[in-house]
């Protein structure tokens, strides 16, 4: 698991992207969007892995949600981690539900340790795609799946200028990648039954109605917690990010992926 991020997940950014995606979230679509990500998958009494679990919340929505044996959150940051861990303490939700801060490289587990890998939005910092196919193939138990979500480009590139600002303002280390190239990532690596759902189409009103919020409704609030300053480069990220969503250049999509089995 390699990241590429340049920008911290900090209190002031953790506190923003909580304040318009929900407690516990980083990225869109709360509750609704991590059922329709697993809708069909059996949960119950798996080992899920969850691949960039940012402070938790995600994790503590499946484990209460789908009564999984254990999750095992992973972040390469260490800030979120103890969020996380917090997060499960508070919740009482004991071994069930754990975290772990983990160095950029493969994951450090052994092969087969998961009947389920997860991932929400994280695998953008990730830039060497066929490597981190390869190894969530690794850790997977032979039959298991692999369910996520993640923010993709529509082409490999060269990407527009308004693309290019966007990532540059983003300043999260961004290693974009086109729905084609995961999905060929994950047939190289072994996978089979590959659906790809492209994303695009819902994202847009809403991101139409993040902006405003934090421009309206959110904004004295955000500037009391974050500073003016901060709220107000979140905003041009924000137009940044609409720009390219309503052109079609930022196209989140859903995987789905199964290794065979025995």
């Amino acid at each position: 698991m390699t990241s590429e991020q340049s920008q911290e997940y900090d209190d002031a950014m953790v506190s923003l992207l909580e304040q318009v995606w929900g407690d516990g979230f980083l990225s869109p679509g709360g509750p609704d969007e991590i059922r329709m990500i697993v809708d069909g998958i059996e949960l119950s009494g798996k080992t899920v892995l969850d691949i960039g679990c940012g402070t938790g919340g995600i994790g503590q929505f499946l484990a209460e949600s789908f009564n999984p044996e254990q999750i095992v959150g992973v972040d390469v940051d260490p800030g979120l981690i103890e969020r996380a861990s917090n997060r499960a303490k508070q919740m009482d939700l004991g071994e069930r539900l754990r975290f772990e801060c983990v160095v950029p490289g493969p994951l450090p587990f052994e092969e087969g340790s998961f009947d389920v890998v997860f991932s929400k939005d994280a695998m953008i910092h990730i830039g060497d795609k066929e490597a981190l196919f390869e190894d969530i193939f690794r850790v997977l138990a032979p039959g298991g799946v692999l369910a996520a979500c993640d923010w993709m480009s529509s082409t490999e590139g060269p990407f527009s200028a308004e693309l290019e600002k966007y990532i540059e303002l983003e300043d999260l280390g961004f290693g974009m990648g086109s729905p084609a190239r995961y999905r060929k990532a994950m047939a190289e690596a072994g996978f089979n039954d590959i659906q790809m759902t492209d994303r695009n189409a819902w994202y847009k009103p809403l991101v139409s109605k993040e902006c405003e919020a934090l421009s309206g409704p959110l904004y004295e609030r955000l500037v009391k917690t974050v500073g003016q300053e901060f709220v107000d480069h979140s905003i041009d990220v924000w137009h940044a990010l609409k720009v390219v969503v309503d052109r079609g250049e930022l196209r989140p999509n859903h995987m789905r992926a199964r290794k065979p089995a025995l």
